[in-house]
């Protein structure tokens, strides 16, 4: 997987300070989308350990209180970038206070994934799906582009990372 773009310190994707890594790689290639660049899956850079080894740290650091993480793209959930965001997520919720929570934004509907994708999901706090549609463009929309994303906040109170800490 490549990754376009990391900011460690985010107060626009998500509620609070967050961590925010936008993927590469989107077949959806919705007209209108603000993030062109990171369609190609060759674009940005290589995700490996290091970086994975910088979110936590980022996440853990006390300095800045961090509310989670944001993943955005591209498409965190095409099949190409669930292998290392699974990695990543689980790592988080083994090794990062149960408190940071995990938001993911994606073209595809909860309703279609496929077992590996809902693996993924299954470990996120607020899951943001649906292509975004230049026709029903709302800027005053929380957290989405048009209105016909939807959000899903899943009830993790009793999810085993909770249960950890």
């Amino acid at each position: 997987m490549n990754y376009y773009k990391y900011i460690p310190i985010d107060v626009v994707n998500g509620p609070g300070t967050r961590c925010t890594l936008f993927v590469c790689g989107c077949e959806h290639h919705c007209k209108g989308c603000y993030n062109q660049a990171t369609w190609p899956f060759d674009a940005g850079f290589p995700f490996g350990e290091d970086q994975e080894d910088r979110i936590i740290s980022d996440l853990n650091d006390t300095r800045i209180h961090r509310r989670g993480l944001s993943l955005s793209g591209g498409e965190p959930l095409h099949p190409r970038n669930v292998p290392a965001l699974l990695h990543l997520v689980r790592r988080i919720r083994t090794e990062c206070s149960p408190v940071k929570d995990i938001w993911l934004w994606s073209g595809f509907v909860l309703d279609e994934l496929n077992a590996e994708q809902r693996q993924l999901i299954d470990l996120v706090d607020v899951m943001i799906d649906g292509k975004f549609v230049l026709e029903l463009k709302d800027p005053k929309l929380d957290w989405r582009g048009s209105s016909n994303q939807v959000i899903h906040e899943f009830d993790r109170s009793n999810a085993w990372w909770k249960k950890q800490g």
